[in-house]
């Protein structure tokens, strides 16, 4: 019942994010990637779509270099889903792109915070489930603490795995989330948006009346949307935030 919730709760979001970014132009550009070179164009899968439950994931890794190296990517698969892997430090991080992207438009984030000391997983389906099979995956090979980081459509589906299990994420950090929520923990949150974007008031809403002690919303000038807003003027200094963000309260 859990599973068939998330699955309905992911497609209303989809559909939101859809409606909020699709008449944005500051939405992410389809097949980019925030380092400036051509990613693997692709579309995010349907939500639901790898049925994964919770306590029941296998993965597989093929990889031309070591996982404990930050700048190696290793391909896995998780309950049969396609995603990616670097690092292998003690704190466990977990990447849901936006609509637009795929799991490789987070490389350049992804070393830099596995390079900090963390191991990173981006997921290829941004359901819901796909993103707890991603956490259990973490968990199962060492990595009890998983902060969950999303932007746009992945954010929403972070969102709904938060409000519906909110004891799993050990903190969250969002760039534009497009619908506000109730029911999440009390975990640590950042939310990141762009002030002049369609959804730009939805971070500030969030980290105002979600429940915790350490809530943070950073709005930014600007129309840049989610990952786009890596490619912008301070996109640097927005990524150092979340390092230090995730070294603070993963420590």
């Amino acid at each position: 019942m859990r599973t068939l919730v998330l699955r309905l709760v992911a497609l209303v979001l989809v559909a939101s994010t859809a409606a909020a970014c699709g008449t944005d132009g500051t939405d992410e550009a389809a097949g980019s990637d925030p380092t400036g070179s051509p990613a693997p164009s692709s579309s995010a899968p349907s939500a639901g779509a790898t049925g994964a439950t919770p306590g029941s994931v296998a993965a597989s890794a093929s990889s031309s270099g070591s996982a404990g190296s930050a700048t190696t990517m290793q391909r896995i698969t998780i309950d049969g889903s396609p995603a990616l892997r670097w690092g292998d430090g003690a704190y466990g991080v977990v990447l849901a792109h936006g609509a637009s992207y795929d799991a490789i438009s987070w490389r350049r984030q992804a070393r830099a915070i596995a390079a900090a000391g963390n191991t990173v997983v981006a997921v290829e389906d941004i359901s819901p489930d796909a993103i707890a099979a991603a956490v259990r995956f973490l968990q199962d090979d060492g990595h009890p603490r998983v902060a969950l980081v999303g932007a746009s459509a992945g954010a929403d589906a972070t969102l709904a795995l938060a409000r519906a299990q909110p004891d799993l994420p050990d903190q969250l950090i969002l760039l534009s989330p497009t619908v506000p929520v109730d029911g999440l923990g009390s975990e640590p949150k950042l939310f990141i948006a762009s002030r002049d974007e369609r959804v730009g008031g939805v971070s500030p809403e969030l980290a105002r009346t979600a429940p915790g002690s350490q809530n943070r919303a950073i709005v930014l000038p600007g129309k840049a949307h989610a990952q786009a807003i890596f490619r912008g003027p301070r996109g640097a200094e927005v990524l150092q935030t979340i390092i230090d963000r995730l070294a603070r309260f993963g420590s």
